[in-house]
């Protein structure tokens, strides 16, 4: 049966009022004011690494922010409290993940109960021996942040190298223990990016450093033994608009160095063997050409666009002469067919590829070329390949859900072609799969593109239009959002919400031009066909106007923003959290961590007068109306490097200074925490629970006003 809910308030009091300090600039002949531009901290760079530096004006306003949301919302606080209690019924609190095997011993994380964050651990493959490695609840004592990152043994299995970030801001420090002590040695690297790769000695490993404006541009090598400040550069991006990042092929043979921005990819070869290697480049970067790289005996294998390979291909091309000119087509492009992962094991080569918002895993005899699909019936469903440790294994695994089933966790012998299951994601208070319907509608675009639509409700929840509805969007990057199974949010659909993803343009559910369709120039479109989906659920009888909440989250935030700009009539709530809405002052700031390498994205509105008008046309900032606007709940946080702080902050208070009627408008600053939120896997529900009582709060008010 679907529960029923409290009746629940969000009480009324005086919205906080922000000091105007007007700031008038020009662009292109084009005047533009902001008056609230005094709120990003001069000295924010400073601030990302101590929160304590944020100048003091700045941090009473954000205070009196949380203050007033936390009173308004004081009569719906026990009952996200009740949320919060259910959430966590639903967490294995002891859980343990497949041990993943290496050599004489098998890796693993385990949970323990009441732990906030999980262990790093090994099991003797012949003993059953196990051993903590690391422990991240005892690292994160007395810190109100913690964030493990990466933990690398090294290939001989003495050593553990193993980062982590202290304040949420992504700078990450690298500490190397002794496994048999399990002490920390004095060696520390600071502001990193968390990555580390061994060489095959175990005597050193390669990271990347951050620049002064949080990027990441250098790869450098340390040994064991000497000093970091004497730590070589290996490569060096000299281009800010370029990341770069560090990995080690499948085989172990290489490590790559890739660097990159959303167009546009080129890599560098090390021998995993030498520590005194140089790199060596596959291919010469060539604008809007992208590839990644692996190793199968003595070729190297590439994922790429190349040649107009639009949802792109796999290509083989030999070790000793890798460039370009040498490549051939091993998996050929088939366009609507989106090739999304390679993995090559010592005889086979693993693919993952999309079609239609689904994933499906095909295996490739290297020998006979032969091959063999693992198939799923679902209509909707989220699939991933785990690559492993191990090179020579005719054995891989793959982890399958779908909106209504937990994770399952399978290993596939490609030899007998049987699957075994190797864990079931439990849900300890119960989960009935039967109680819930999944299903996938599509939505027609004005310029005919149709948006899948994946939505999940209780049997129980009439399909007759009354029904609040949760629609999630995000529709950047390229990135897809999967319609797997996710535990939280049964604490809506168990009260009669339905929930719906948005697979709009901007990601790669149906193909790379599905993402070519919704960026710069035709970034409208994502915004558009989020609009459409909310009208399809209504014209299917799903939900009706009005009764809809959004929600997204960083570049699904801007979504929100914008949604919120061109259709508030459509929603009943907005919840934008990390929201990245101050798109135009944004990418005119070049000292932002991400602006460069995002201008590939949306555009440099500095260097191009076209661009710059595209961006001011559907930035959500530059864009709030005198009109009526949805509730709206903004959430932020203090040392967020990606999303700053003050855009959720300045936006918040534009609205409020702009509409002329609906609201109300909260803005919630995580004042210990970045980008992802709360750290701890309890912590994180809290702000969960309060999303989920604003959203039931908010269908309420719409319902009976």
């Amino acid at each position: 049966m679907v529960k029923e809910n409290p009746q629940l308030e969000i009480l009324s009091f005086p919205e906080p009022i922000t000091e105007k300090k007007p700031f008038n600039f020009s662009v292109f002949g084009t005047k533009i004011s902001d008056n609230y531009a005094w709120l990003k901290a001069k000295n924010w760079q400073e601030v990302l690494e101590d929160p304590k530096l944020l100048p003091e004006n700045i941090k009473e306003h954000l205070l009196d922010e949380n203050k007033f949301t936390e009173k308004s919302f004081s009569r719906i606080k026990p009952f996200a409290s009740l949320l919060q209690s259910e959430m966590r019924a639903r967490i294995k609190e002891d859980d343990t993940s497949v041990p993943e095997n290496d050599g004489p011993y098998a890796y693993l994380t385990r949970f323990t109960e009441g732990a906030q964050h999980g262990q790093f651990c090994r099991q003797n493959r012949q003993t059953g021996q196990e051993q903590v490695l690391i422990d991240a609840d005892i690292e994160a004592k007395d810190l109100s942040y913690f964030d493990l990152g990466d933990t690398e043994v090294s290939p001989d299995h003495s050593l553990l190298a193993w980062s982590a970030d202290t304040n949420g801001s992504e700078f990450y420090t690298i500490a190397i223990r002794d496994i048999p002590t399990s002490q920390d040695q004095e060696e520390r690297i600071e502001k990193t990016s968390g990555d580390i790769v061994w060489i095959n000695n175990s005597k050193g490993f390669y990271y990347i450093e951050l620049d002064s404006k949080h990027r990441p541009v250098r790869v450098k090598r340390h040994i064991l033994g000497t000093p970091i400040t004497s730590d070589p550069v290996i490569y060096e991006e000299k281009d800010s608009g370029f990341f770069i990042s560090i990995e080690k092929t499948q085989s172990g043979r290489f490590i790559i160095i890739g660097s990159h921005d959303h167009e546009t990819s080129e890599a560098w070869l090390l021998d995993a063997d030498d520590a005194n290697s140089a790199p060596v480049i596959v291919t010469k970067r060539n604008r809007g050409v992208q590839y990644e790289v692996e190793h199968w005996g003595n070729d190297l294998i590439i994922l790429t666009n190349a040649d107009g390979a639009e949802d792109f291909k796999i290509i083989s091309t030999p070790v000793t002469s890798p460039d370009k000119s040498n490549w051939q087509d091993l998996v050929p492009h088939r366009p609507g067919v989106m090739l999304l992962s390679v993995l090559p094991l010592a005889q086979y080569l693993i693919r993952a590829e999309r079609e239609n918002a689904n994933t499906q895993i095909i295996i490739r005899d290297m020998q006979t070329s032969q091959e063999q699909q693992i198939v799923f019936e679902d209509e909707a469903y989220a699939l991933s390949i785990e690559a492993g440790r191990e090179f020579d294994t005719s054995i891989i695994r793959f982890v399958y859900s779908s909106m209504r089933v937990p994770s399952e966790v399978y290993d596939y012998n490609i030899d007998t072609q049987e699957r075994i299951l190797r864990k079931r994601q439990e849900v300890p208070s119960g989960h009935n799969p039967e109680d819930y319907i999944v299903a996938r509608i599509m939505a027609v675009a004005s310029d005919g593109a149709e948006m899948p639509v994946s939505l999940i409700h209780h049997k129980d929840t009439p399909i007759d239009g009354s029904a609040p509805c949760l629609l999630y969007g995000y529709g950047s990057y390229g990135h897809s959002i999967s319609a797997g199974f996710r535990t939280n949010l049964f604490s809506l659909v168990d009260r009669g919400f339905i929930y719906a993803i948005a697979h709009i343009r901007g990601g790669t559910e149906k193909g790379w031009h599905w993402y070519q369709n919704g960026k710069r120039d035709k970034k409208m479109n994502t915004f558009t066909d989020f609009i459409t989906c909310a009208e399809q659920l209504i014209r299917s009888g799903y939900t009706s106007k009005g009764a809809i909440l959004a929600q997204g989250g960083s570049a699904g935030g801007m979504l929100m923003g914008a949604v919120a700009n061109l259709a508030p009539e459509l929603f009943a709530g907005i919840i934008a959290e990390v929201p990245f809405v101050d798109v135009l002052n944004t990418m005119l700031d070049t000292e932002l961590p991400l602006t460069p390498p995002e201008w590939p994205e949306w555009g440099n509105p500095a260097a191009s007068k076209e661009e710059f008008e595209t961006i001011l046309a559907y930035s959500p900032y530059d864009n709030i109306k005198a009109q009526n606007y949805p509730a709206i709940l903004a959430l932020g946080g203090l040392t967020d490097p990606r999303v700053t702080y003050w855009e959720p902050a300045k936006w918040v208070a534009k609205l409020r200074a702009t509409m002329t009627g609906g609201g109300p408008i909260f803005l919630q600053t995580n004042m210990d925490a970045g980008h992802g939120g709360a750290s701890g896997r309890f912590d994180r529900l809290e702000e969960v629970a309060l999303v989920y009582s604003f959203a039931i709060a908010v269908a309420q008010k719409a319902k009976h006003p």
